[in-house]
């Protein structure tokens, strides 16, 4: 499937069919767009996760000398960008500086389904502790084209805003919300 250059990235953007708001020209790459992270991150509070429920999880602000990240544990922040396209593919993926840096800010789940329109989240995982701020640039957005009749995602996530926890719960009739 063939990705967008970064000048297509903007030229598909000043055309109205990707967002990417705010859009900062600074931001492109040869085939990418860097995003920035906001100001909250999220995580879980309980030692074990349940496929079945929604999970119990604390929302804190970056503080301005940043908040350090240790490992074995899920942070989640959102993009301060809001990203989607009825026309492309997203994929977010890690940047290699933070990767370097023993920090993933989404290793697995970056694709983001046509028709999605919202702050992507970051799924962050460090290896060692790492201290990060808001509006740093750990992850890049990147889109494909498709082929074939689109079908537009209006899912559970529809909309995000802020660190967005797992909804898997709400695929199973039953379980506890």
């Amino acid at each position: 499937m063939p990705i967008l250059t970064g000048p297509e990235i903007v030229r598909e953007r000043d055309l109205g069919r990707l967002r990417i708001d705010p859009f900062n020209p600074a931001q492109v790459n040869p085939n990418s767009y860097n995003l920035t992270l906001g100001p909250t991150l999220a995580f879980y509070t309980s030692p074990v996760l349940d496929t079945r429920a929604a999970n119990a999880y604390e929302e804190v602000e970056i503080p301005p000398n940043g908040i350090v990240l240790q490992p074995d544990r899920i942070y989640l922040g959102a993009s301060v960008e809001v990203v989607g396209s009825d026309f492309h593919v997203p994929m977010m993926g890690s940047r290699s500086g933070s990767a370097r840096l023993g920090a993933y800010s989404h290793v697995t789940a970056g694709l983001i389904d046509q028709g999605s329109l919202g702050q992507l989240t970051h799924q962050l995982r460090v290896v060692q502790p790492l201290r990060v701020y808001a509006g740093d640039s750990l992850a890049q957005v990147m889109f494909f084209s498709t082929v074939g009749q689109a079908q537009l995602y209006d899912g559970k996530y529809q909309g995000s805003r802020g660190p967005m926890p797992s909804q898997i719960h709400r695929d199973f009739p039953g379980a506890a919300a």
